[in-house]
């Protein structure tokens, strides 16, 4: 007995001769047969216990059991009752076995010896049939399987459905329900056939009615994945859902329908706002906490700052007064005093720029500019403090890099700053080096130093306000942290950008990009040049009749003391009457005053010249001198009637450049417009007529 290869047809071989059982084999060689022998009817009957036959090839004559009782109990047998059979023998063609084979169930009855194209053709026909019948079981099977898949399926989809916490809804391509579930229907309370869009135009809130309206209609038209969260208002309480809903296609690509859910998530909504409220809160005591850090490590900075200079200052003001000293201490600690006053002022010019960033008060005077005059003119004023730790400045500017549209003051002050930055933090016998060169469209000024560099975790706050990365009482650099803020706001003014970042090797790189002005273009005004030594093109106030007004005596001594070494006459009054009296018997030039002054004022006392002027028939040019430097305060000062506004304290030079423009000396005619930047007054000596 052969073993069965499961992936053939079974045939059963019965015969007790084994030469007839190799014929029959040899006949029958097929790779879709699996071959099984028998050599008697028992032994058949064993093949028939666990397997099944396409057909069996039984021989009538066998000892013991001959084929008519082997067919016998082959049909007895349920699993094999259907079996074809077809006798084979080679003793007898009497009609009668003939007719017994047929009534045992056989299929056919063929005689030795075999033909061996019909015996094979009629396997052939037993094998196909057995296999079209196992292949209709199994498909069968399977759609019973499936059927009863589908029956539970449809049962979990109908429990699923009446249990869930979703609504769930089946449209038509009109949007019209073809089926909710109860969660669906308690919701939001759809019905069937009724019209989603009419159902939103009644239950959503009217302040979502008209958006939610607008979304449905646009998605049903256009048929794809819609998603969205809205108020409902039709009950006591506003609540929230969320529906989803996607378009239902045929096998053909054609739009049968929509499928959708709908979810209360007022809870998840109301937790989300709460959330949100307490993050908000969180957000804003840390931000308070945050400020208000920033503001006692700012102060304890501001104080710092302002008490180290004026340590100096007042020790060696207290030492000259006290001792005497030879010429080259003097001039050390006038040196140191003057060093010192300068920091302060810029420290308070900072603070102000700073002021007038926050109210957005800083106001710029553009023209066309050379940038290479600026940045050269930034380096030459900041060359002593370079020289003094050996620090060595390389500049490098690429030619016919044309020229921006800016405020020449402000743009120096970005280089300035930069500058001082890189030299503060470059060790001594270090070297800075300042690019100018033209990327594109935008003229690019680099400052690369050899310094520490700047610590990666704060380089995204190097430009913020107040920020340093040491702030402690043991940091090695003094300042306030505003110079880099001041330069981000002045580029941004000037259309351009600011970036900083560590330089390879060692050392900072701070880059600066500003827009070049096209040179067939308006300009913002007059084209902008340096005079290279304005100290020594300034004239003498020789002969010029000039009145000081100021309550504090020091700052009017040292302003008479000032104005007389220049060649002035100068007058002098403590106060307004005392100016106005002055003022009966003596017309000045100029009128240089401060503005806060005890019981009249400076614009009091400039309201009361220009009515003297309308009855002396004489025009006098005036001067503010003051310590209020905002920007409201020089405007102030400008429309109440003076030419110029000086901050205090005054650089010399301007002072002189201010009274001599105003005086026609430099062969300008008196301003008779508002000057609103601080070094006004001495830009005038720098714009082409």
């Amino acid at each position: 007995m052969n073993l069965q290869r499961p992936d053939r047809v079974n045939v059963l071989l019965v015969d007790d001769r084994p030469e007839n059982l190799v014929a029959l084999e040899a006949i029958l060689n097929s790779p879709s047969y699996n071959l099984v022998q028998a050599n008697s009817g028992a032994e058949a009957l064993r093949c028939l216990l666990n397997e099944d036959f396409a057909v069996i090839l039984l021989d009538v004559q066998m000892p013991g059991m001959d084929g008519f009782e082997t067919a016998t109990m082959i049909r007895s047998r349920d699993r094999s009752r259907s079996t074809p059979i077809i006798f084979i023998t080679a003793f007898s063609s009497n009609d009668t076995h003939v007719f017994k084979g047929y009534s045992l169930g056989a299929v056919d009855y063929l005689f030795k010896p075999l033909e061996p194209e019909i015996l094979t053709s009629k396997v052939a026909v037993f094998v196909e049939l057995f296999q079209k019948t196992a292949e209709v079981k199994r498909q069968a099977t399977e759609l019973a399987a499936v059927n009863s898949e589908l029956s539970k399926s449809e049962e979990r989809f109908r429990t699923l459905c009446a249990c869930s916490p979703l609504g769930i809804y089946l449209a038509d391509v009109e949007g019209r329900c073809t089926y909710i579930n109860p969660r669906c229907q308690a919701i939001c309370g759809l019905s069937l056939e009724e019209s989603l869009a009419s159902v939103w135009q009644r239950e959503v809130h009217p302040e979502d009615r008209d958006r939610v309206v607008a979304d449905w209609l646009a998605w049903i038209k256009e048929g794809q994945e819609y998603s969205n969260e809205f108020r409902l208002a039709s009950h006591e309480n506003v609540r929230w859902i969320h529906v989803q809903s996607s378009p239902m296609f045929s096998d053909l690509g054609k739009l049968i329908g929509h499928v959708g859910t709908v979810r209360d998530v007022t809870d998840r909504k109301q937790a989300e706002e709460e959330r949100g409220r307490l993050i908000r809160e969180q957000v804003a005591r840390q931000e308070a906490e945050r400020a208000n850090r920033m503001k006692d490590e700012f102060l304890a900075i501001l104080s710092h700052e302002l008490r180290t200079p004026l340590n100096a200052i007042l020790g060696w003001s207290r030492l000259l007064r006290a001792k005497t000293f030879d010429r080259d201490t003097i001039d050390k600690a006038l040196e140191t005093i003057e060093r010192n006053a300068k920091s302060q002022a810029q420290l308070i010019e900072d603070i102000l720029d700073v002021s007038r960033i926050l109210r957005g008060k800083l106001n710029l005077n553009k023209h066309r500019i050379q940038l290479e005059y600026v940045i050269e003119m930034a380096i030459d004023s900041l060359r002593p403090l370079a020289e003094a730790k050996s620090i060595a400045i390389e500049l490098e500017c690429s030619p016919n890099i044309g020229k921006v549209v800016g405020d020449s003051d402000r743009l120096q002050q970005i280089v300035w700053n930069l500058l001082s930055n890189a030299i503060k933090f470059t060790p001594e016998e270090g070297k800075v080096k300042v690019q100018l060169e033209l990327v594109g469209d935008q003229a690019q000024i680099q400052i690369i130093d050899s310094g520490i560099g700047i610590e990666p975790d704060f380089l995204p706050y190097v430009f913020d306000r107040f920020r340093q990365a040491d702030s402690s009482t043991s940091r090695s650099y003094g300042g306030l942290g505003l110079g880099l803020a001041i330069v981000r706001h002045l580029v941004e003014q000037h259309g351009g950008k600011v970036g900083a970042e560590n330089n390879t090797g060692e050392g900072a790189k701070f880059t600066v990009s500003l827009p070049v002005a096209e040179e067939n273009g308006q300009g913002a005004g007059d084209d902008w040049c340096p005079l290279n030594d304005a100290t020594e093109a300034l004239p003498t106030l020789a002969n010029l009749q000039l009145l000081v007004v100021d309550d504090d005596d020091d700052t009017r001594e040292f302003l008479i003391t000032l104005l007389e070494q220049e060649g002035a006459m100068v007058r002098s009054a403590a106060s307004v009457a005392a100016a106005l009296a002055v003022l009966e018997s003596y017309w000045p030039d100029v009128l240089l005053s401060d503005i806060g002054m005890p019981q009249a004022d400076g614009y009091e006392l400039i309201a009361r010249v220009r009515e003297m002027e309308a009855l002396r028939g004489g025009y006098l040019p005036a001067i503010a001198l003051t310590a209020y430097a905002r920007e409201e305060e020089r405007q102030q000062a400008l429309e109440a009637g003076f030419q110029m506004h000086l901050s205090k304290p005054v650089e010399i030079t301007q002072l002189i450049a201010g009274i001599a423009n105003l005086t026609g000396m430099l062969g300008n005619p008196a301003p008779t417009h508002i000057l609103h930047d601080p070094q006004e007054q001495a830009r005038c000596l720098f714009h082409k007529d």
